[in-house]
């Protein structure tokens, strides 16, 4: 099993959380993991994206060439389409649809669609709607990651576990607001793929 995801996003949009999330389930899991450091600008509003690559075999290298990512992961739309260019063919696009605009001439939503429409796989979730339909829309992040979970091979149990722990330290309600959004995530992309 290797799995190679390409994690994007704005800063503040919680990319180090999803990468925690799924890299302390993996090592429980006895996987092997290699990341790339966060390379962008982190404080909040500057695009943010890492590699991360998963596998049940060493790993030699932490970055993923171009055309090889398995997964995009991201929590912005514009930022999912500047690393388009590292999905594989047979890769897939999970991105949060709705736009973190800190450019003057940021695309249009016909433009962001028209380019989503290209793609054979893709997720396409208005992660911020939901994550405050159920307390907090700061837990976006935790939607997308769930719509991405079927996708990433690891047990959706061992995703929840992770939050559980990445979280605990934030308290019972942080930890059930991000658990009910990484449900909600999941449960969108399983009701696309029943119909797919």
């Amino acid at each position: 099993m290797k799995i190679d995801i390409i994690l994007a996003g704005v800063g503040g949009q919680g990319i180090l959380s999803i990468a925690s999330i799924i890299g302390y389930a993996a090592v429980k899991k006895g996987l092997y993991l290699k990341q790339a450091e966060v390379h962008g600008m982190s404080q909040r509003g500057g695009d943010v994206q890492s590699h991360f690559r998963l596998a049940d075999y060493p790993i030699a290298s932490d970055l993923i060439p171009r055309g090889k990512a398995d997964l995009i992961i991201s929590v912005e739309p514009m930022e999912s389409l500047r690393y388009l260019p590292w999905l594989s063919r047979e890769g897939t696009l999970i991105t949060n649809d709705q736009p973190f605009i800190n450019i003057p001439d940021y695309p249009s939503a016909e433009i962001l669609q028209k380019t989503f429409d290209t793609l054979p796989r893709k997720v396409v979730i208005n992660a911020n709607d939901i994550a405050k339909e159920l307390g907090s829309e700061r837990s976006a992040n935790m939607v997308i990651l769930g719509a991405a979970a079927p996708f990433i091979h690891i047990d959706f149990a061992d995703l929840e576990n992770a939050v559980r722990d990445v979280f605990a330290r934030k308290g019972e309600a942080v930890v059930n607001t991000n658990l009910a959004c990484l449900n909600a995530g999941q449960k969108f992309t399983e009701n696309i793929l029943k119909f797919a």
